[in-house]
């Protein structure tokens, strides 16, 4: 499965619980996450997805670390499968 196609599953996900997933960028910052998940009730997380068997680059890895010194949740996305579950963290937390 490719990335862009898990990406469009997350998107129809989070549309179906009422929420938005933006396509995030950050102009002259690089390794910033793909989507920030914004769900009902002010629940947010930031969201980088990867193909299958796939990891996070070096940058990628010190981004989500910055991120989540900051108090955001940071999430890997990289199978459909893992998509409720990590919509379900978000949306407990």
């Amino acid at each position: 499965m490719l990335e862009k196609t898990i990406e469009h599953k997350l998107k129809s996900a989070v549309k179906n619980m009422g929420g938005i997933a933006f396509k995030f960028t950050a102009p002259g910052i690089n390794g910033v996450p793909d989507r920030l998940v914004l769900l009902p009730h002010g629940k947010l997380a930031f969201i980088e997805l990867k193909a299958p068997g796939k990891d996070m680059r070096p940058l990628q890895v010190r981004r989500k670390r910055q991120l989540e010194q900051l108090g955001f949740s940071v999430y890997c996305i990289d199978s459909a499968e893992q998509i409720g579950g990590v919509l379900d963290a978000i949306q407990t937390s």
